[in-house]
Order: structure tokens, then sequence, then C-alpha cells
């Protein structure tokens, strides 16, 4: 007969698990992706966009007929790391399974435990996917995943909890997914790379219209001039003294990062820093306060300029310097100064809200100007922003202003 004790502890040891596993699910964001707007949390029904149509979030909640109730240990992981669902068929790579396939066992683990222990069943049934033949079919994604995904790993020996840059670098690389966002990707839609092995890996990507900007070492557009508590501020708080999260990344934020240890957003933070530039000669900008003594003169009488102050220096300031932490810096800001503008045009055109975080509670938010501004407005003073205090980055065009407003189906603004 089992003693009392052993029973007690059995249900301790359990228990610890679970928590474990929701802590893991946390890093893992998945509530994010498999929770619908006004749904209940890992019911699916989110729809995801993607180059070949809208792909439905699924029920990950442990009821038997519409959920994963029914799964295995073998079944949650194979679905998990190796991107093949119970049914036998390959997941599509929404599913980030290419990251998560350097998730170690134990980790799956403790996640089964919490999903299938933790989290409430809700019986809802799953959405069918809006992709049109032939892409529908999936045979073609087990070649895909045959081509592409990663060996998933074996290795049960925990990471170094001493080594910081060996937990940042699990963590990105496994849970947090990063790469899925910030990697480019290549003609198969395949991110480029999957671990820091190459160049490529989180050197910035366009995904859903949005730059999932650089997060290596170059000064211009990357992390090169943050400190790494720059970086902890930012995943804890979804803002610091050089910007804002906005878009999936402030979701991220407020589902994800927020809840992680300070231990692991500082080994994440030391690992990023390790991410050398791609460009060698990248150096930091420098503040120049030409345009902001034009601008408060009024002796700049630009499209670009008059723009600005009319629309936005009574948040960022005719300086760019914004307020700290309240309205965000857009001098030597890395978003505004990246190569790609489709962030810039997307947060003028449809504005943007901080996420709300136990540490800093209060959301500001910047209106929207679509229907205020012309697209040839929105170019000008986007290319004021990018080329102004220091900022150094391509000029914006009207064209790629009208592209963003008509992808992201936002009202045409303004003739003039």
């Amino acid at each position: 007969m089992v003693s009392f004790l052993a029973q007690a502890q059995g249900a301790n040891a359990n228990q610890d698990e679970i928590k474990r596993g929701e802590y893991l699910a946390r890093v893992g964001d998945c509530v994010a992706c498999h929770s619908a707007p006004g749904g209940k949390p890992f019911a699916g029904g989110l729809a995801l966009e993607s180059p070949i149509g809208k792909i439905y979030s699924t029920n990950i909640t442990p009821d038997k007929k519409t959920g994963i109730g029914e799964y295995s240990f073998e079944d949650f992981d194979r679905a998990v790391r190796h991107g093949v669902a119970k049914q036998g068929h390959t997941l599509y790579p929404a599913m980030p399974y290419t990251s998560y396939a350097y998730v170690k066992p134990d980790d799956v683990k403790a996640m089964y435990a919490y999903f299938m222990k933790g989290v409430a069943p809700v019986d809802q049934v799953n959405k069918r996917s809006e992709i049109s033949w032939p892409m529908s079919m999936r045979w073609p994604l087990s070649i895909w995943r045959s081509m592409f995904a990663p060996n998933v790993v074996t290795n049960n020996e925990p990471v170094p909890a001493g080594d910081k840059i060996a937990v940042g670098r699990y963590l990105v690389t496994g849970l947090g997914h990063c790469s899925t966002c910030h990697t480019p990707r290549g003609v198969a839609l395949q991110e480029k790379t999957t671990t820091d092995a190459g160049s490529e890996f989180l050197s910035g990507a366009v995904l859903e219209g949005w730059l999932a900007r650089s997060l290596r070492g170059d000064h211009r557009d990357g992390l090169g001039s943050w400190t790494e508590a720059d970086i902890v501020a930012l995943l804890k708080t979804g803002r610091n003294r050089h910007g804002a999260t906005f878009g999936s990344m402030a979701d991220v934020v407020t589902h994800s990062t927020q809840h992680m240890t300070d231990s692991d957003l500082g080994a994440i933070a030391a690992y990023l820093k390790t991410l050398p530039a791609r460009d060698s000669k990248s150096a930091a900008l420098t503040y120049n306060d030409t345009a902001a003594r034009a601008m408060f003169n009024g002796t700049d009488k630009s499209l670009g300029a008059m723009t600005f102050v009319n629309n936005c220096a009574a948040c960022h300031r005719t300086s760019g310097k914004g307020y700290d932490e309240v309205f965000p810096a857009l001098a030597q800001n890395p978003t505004v100064n990246a190569d790609d503008p489709s962030s810039v045009i997307h947060i003028i055109l449809k504005g943007a809200q901080m996420p709300y975080t136990k540490t800093a509670p209060t959301q500001f938010a910047m209106p929207g100007f679509a229907e205020r501004l012309s697209d040839r407005e929105v170019a000008e003073v986007a290319t004021l922003v990018r080329q102004s205090w220091g900022n150094r980055a391509p000029s914006v065009l009207a064209a790629q202003v009208a592209k963003v407003r008509k992808d992201a189906h936002l009202p045409a603004g303004p003739n003039r």
C-alpha cells in the first residue's frame, strides 16, 4: 500500500509540474494564438493571416470532443515539436513547430501536464481554414516539413541556470519562437535559418505588412545601442527610453514576456546582445538638432514639417525625443531607422496602443490618421521623421503609403 506521505509527495510533484508547465506555456505565448477576441482561453478560433489564406487556430483545451482531451503525451509532442496532428496530417507552419523542435522533452511534458490538468475544457468546434484548392491540400506540407523543419532535440539535460547566454539562447530559439517573426523567409515561406548559426537569424522580416525589426547588434535599426536593461524594460513593460511595442509584439508583451521572471528576461537580453551586427561598419546614430530648431522656429515650411507640427509634435515634440515611457522617442528609434518603412506607415495610418502590463499599467495610445492625411502627406511626414534628429533611413513614397492603405483595408485619405 502506498503511504499517505508518498501520495502527498506525488500530488505536490504533479502540482509543481503543472505550475511549471503553465509558466512554460506563458513563455511560448500559446494563449495569444489559441484564443479568439472575446473567446475562452485556448479554445482557438483566432484568424491567422497567411500568404495562402486564413488559418484558424485550434482548440487546445482538454475537451475530449473538440479539443486535445484524447491526446496522449506522444500525440501532444508530435504536434508541438514535430508539426504532425493526432490525425496524421502535417500542421501549417503558422504553428511554430520549427522553433519548438528545440524545446527539451521534459519541458514539453510539463506543458502537457498543464494543458491536461490546469486548463478548463471548452466545447468549441474548430473552424476550417479559408485556403483555396490546391493550396489547401495537406500532403505538400509533409514535404515542406521534411525539407525545412529542424531535427527535434532529444537531449534532456537542463540548461545550466548559471549560464545566462545559454538560458537566453534556449528561450529565444525554442519556446520564445522569436525567429518566427524576426527572421526573413525564403521563397517557400521557410525561415532562412532557425538558429544563430546563420547571420540572417533575427535580422528582421515583414509579417502581415508590419516590420518585425532586427534584434541583432546593428546600431541604426537593431539593438546595438540598447543595453540589456533596455531590452528587459521593453519585454517587461512594453516600453523603454528608445520606444514602445506595437502590433503583434504588444500582444507578446501582454500575454507572455511581462509574466516571465527577471532572471529569464535578463538571460534573453544577455543572449540578444551577443548577436553581431550584419553591417560590420554599423555605428551609433548621433543626435542632430537642426530639424528641431527649424520646426520650433517655424523656418521649415515643407509639407512634412508642417504635417508633423500640426499632428505629431504635441506628443513626440519637435525634438523627436517624445516623453520617456509615455510618448515614444522617434530620434534614434530602430523601427524608424529600418530600411523598410512598413511599420512607420502602418502606425501613422492605423495608430497604435501600448500594452497593459502589471508594472506599467497606463496604456497610452496614438490615433490613426488614415482619414485625416493623404498618401502624400503621410509619405512626407514619414520621410521627415526618418531623416531628422540624426536618423538615417530612406525616403517614403506616396505609392508605398497607398499600398499599405490598400492591403490594410483602410479608408482613403483626403484628395489633396
